[in-house]
């Protein structure tokens, strides 16, 4: 590994704490739920050893960054603006988005916005999705509202985990009650380790039902952990000191900035209304993994990605991983993200 630079930027009276390392064209690395600029360890030195400079960042709500009281902060805009204005911050003029969970709406957005600073965006685990930004079964463009497809993929008496989010009071109360397990035990249950282990197979399953029977579906009135698996040993790609990581920056931010990403996914969806039907015009890349949840999810989104990019690189898929492929298939997605990168130049 090379030498990396822990530093916290001022980004428009936003703190931005940034890791980097390397020399060259800037690229930006955005992580998602409920992680930190640690989630990229893997990817940093072989992006830095291709000839960047890459910059991992706390989202905002997260690690060393800043931490708003108002829900409004987490809305997609700021979040949007974190990043242009980090580009200026760090004295260039472009960047390269690289962004996983809800860093893939960030990046997909910020590039969709701001085609001139951005010259190429690979979203990981989320496809783009438009103004619905979580792709869904039914709606991969944001076609309607949030609050609709919730209900509709949740069915009757059950709360789309999006929803359980959302609400902020239960979710905290239950993560609060033992963080740490409730952190390893969600990591662990939508790997690709996991679900391996439990003979899991997407082949000819609907997606709607393998919605409501997993742990992202909740009966009302129930917990989420309630659907959790407990690791029988820590995997290789997210060790106990790995874990204590994650665990302490979580422990001292807390969740209320974290979850209200997913309290604005009905504001965001409004707010992009005057984008709807407007192309993706940058060089574009989409990498998921055959377990993840969020790429079966947005397999149609997937499927019809040109449709909606007028310069789209193709999807890669990573046998075996779940969601926290970078983690768990670091050599893989290394490869991929060198690939991209050759390719927008």
């Amino acid at each position: 590994m090379g030498k990396q630079k822990s530093h916290l930027v001022d980004v428009n009276g936003v703190r931005l704490h940034v890791v980097e390392e390397g020399e060259g064209p800037l690229v930006i690395l955005v992580h998602g739920f409920p992680e930190l600029w640690y989630s990229w360890r893997f990817q940093m030195p072989a992006i830095a050893k291709a000839g960047y400079r890459v910059v991992a960042i706390d989202q905002r709500g997260y690690g060393n960054s800043s931490k708003f009281w108002n829900p409004d902060a987490y809305r997609i805009r700021p979040l949007v603006g974190d990043l242009v204005g980090l580009v200026a911050a760090l004295g260039e003029m472009s960047a390269i988005l690289i962004g996983h969970d809800w860093g893939a709406p960030v990046v997909w957005t910020a590039a969709w916005l701001h085609p001139d600073i951005f010259r190429g965006v690979l979203g990981m685990s989320v496809p783009f999705s438009g103004r619905g930004q979580i792709a869904l079964p039914g709606n991969p463009f944001g076609e309607v509202s949030p609050h609709e497809i919730h209900l509709k993929v949740a069915g009757p008496g059950n709360d789309f985990y999006q929803v359980y989010f959302s609400a902020l009071g239960g979710i905290i109360d239950e993560i609060e009650t033992d963080l740490r397990g409730w952190v390893r035990d969600l990591m662990w249950t939508v790997s690709g380790d996991a679900a391996a282990a439990a003979g899991f197979s997407l082949e000819g399953a609907d997606p709607i039902e393998l919605i409501r029977g997993s742990a992202l579906c909740l009966p009302h009135g129930q917990q989420m952990r309630a659907r959790f698996a407990t690791p029988p040993e820590m995997p290789h790609w997210l060790t106990d000191r790995d874990l204590d990581i994650f665990v302490d920056a979580l422990e001292r931010g807390g969740f209320s900035g974290p979850l209200s990403f997913y309290r604005n996914l009905e504001n965001n969806w409004n707010d992009l209304a005057h984008m709807a039907g407007k192309p993706l015009t940058v060089p574009a890349m989409f990498l998921g993994a055959e377990y993840d949840v969020a790429t079966w999810w947005g397999a149609e989104a997937i499927e019809r990605a040109p449709e909606v990019m007028t310069n789209w690189l193709g999807s890669r898929i990573i046998s075996g991983a779940g969601h926290w492929l970078q983690q768990e298939k670091a050599e893989e997605t290394n490869a991929v993200v060198r690939e991209f990168l050759e390719q927008v130049g």
